[in-house]
Parts: structure tokens; C-alpha cells; sequence
């Protein structure tokens, strides 16, 4: 299964941010004993690349880099093993670099504007952020209400509780983060992880 597909069939995305490699490599095991397949390794913090190379190690996952702004960066995180490339904004050469490798990418926005740009590009993921603060489930209906083409994945905000809300309002996927790991031992993030699974039951 490519990364795409990974992220359409499983719905969601565990955006993971962490201090150091070694935290990310521990909060994505505990949600991937969880049974959380898709993961976002945000590298702010280059460190945090070398907790690519880890993850891609364990079976029937996906494993993507957030946060990537220029082509260096995406180059370091496809070289540790990233399936997907993930941007915070759109910039065409960061699109070029990635086609060139074959690689996807997925770009971030906010407005209606961007989505539809974005979409024009033909990125297969679109994601929208942050949701909570651009008005939730709300908003995303009113993105896809003229514009129902839209492959947006909602992340920023978004948590274990409320995340099927976005997927039964058209959204292709969520990124969830701090919900699965604020506060929370290892065993903890787990438990979340099983209980984010078992909601999709209910869409």
C-alpha cells in the first residue's frame, strides 16, 4: 500500500512533536501498540529526523516528516526513510523537489483560496490548520460545501474525542497530536491510541 492510500484507509494521522529522537521513537511505538498505522514526525528540531529512519524499521506503518520548509530538509527526511513529505506552507519548489523524488507531498492552508490552489497542484492531501481555531467542523463544511472535492485532512486542534465529527463532515483524514500524548505515561497514550481506533467504527 503507498503512503496515500495508508493515509485514506486509516483516517488518522498521529502528529507527533518531541524534545528529542528518543521521545518520538517511544510516543509513536505506544500509539502504533495502539494500532495507529499513520505518523507525523514534525522536524523543527533536525534531531528528530534520525526518529524516521527508527520508526520505518517497524512493519505496516507510514511514516511522514511535518514541518519541512525547504528542499534541504526534505532531502534529509526522504534519505532517513519519510514516505511523505508535509509543509506548513506551499512553495513550488518544495513541490518540484518532491515529484522529482517521488515522493508525496502534502501542503498546509487555511483560506479558501489556498485549498483550491493546493488542489490545482494536484497535492493528494490537503491539510487544513489550524481547524479549531478556523472554526472546527464548521468550517470545513464550509470549505467543501462549494468546493466538495476537496481532500482536506483537518489537524490543529483536533482530538480523540471530536476527530470523527471532521471525518462524518467529508474530511479524508485527521491529524490528531497532543490529545493522544498530553499529560500521559506510555501505557496512557496507548489506551488513547485503541480508543481513536475504535471510533472509527462509528463513522
Amino acid at each position: 500500500m503507498n503512503p496515500i492510500e495508508s493515509i485514506y484507509k486509516n483516517k488518522i494521522i498521529a502528529v507527533i512533536r518531541a524534545e528529542n529522537p528518543s521521545e518520538a521513537i517511544e510516543k509513536a511505538k505506544a500509539m502504533a501498540d495502539g494500532g495507529i498505522k499513520v505518523f507525523e514526525i514534525t522536524i523543527e528540531n533536525s534531531s528528530l529526523i534520525s526518529a524516521i529512519n527508527e520508526l520505518r524499521n517497524i512493519s505496516d506503518i507510514t511514516v511522514m516528516a511535518g514541518n519541512v520548509i525547504t528542499s534541504m530538509q526534505a532531502q534529509q527526511a526522504i534519505n532517513n526513510g519519510a514516505q511523505v513529505i508535509i509543509s506548513p506552507v506551499f512553495q513550488n519548489s518544495l513541490l518540484k523537489y518532491c515529484t522529482g523524488c517521488k515522493v508525496p507531498h502534502i501542503v498546509t492552508v487555511s483560506t479558501p483560496n489556498e485549498a483550491y490552489n493546493a488542489w490545482k497542484s494536484r497535492i493528494p492531501v490537503i491539510k487544513l490548520f489550524p481547524a479549531k481555531s478556523m472554526g472546527q467542523v464548521e468550517y470545513l463544511e464550509d470549505l467543501l460545501r462549494p468546493m466538495p472535492f476537496l481532500n482536506l485532512m483537518p489537524s490543529g486542534g483536533v482530538t480523540i474525542e471530536d476527530f470523527t465529527q471532521y471525518l462524518k463532515a467529508g474530511a479524508v483524514a485527521v491529524g490528531i497530536g497532543r490529545s493522544f500524548y498530553k499529560d500521559a505515561t506510555l501505557k496512557e497514550i496507548t489506551e488513547r491510541a485503541k480508543f481513536a481506533v475504535s471510533q472509527l467504527a462509528n463513522i
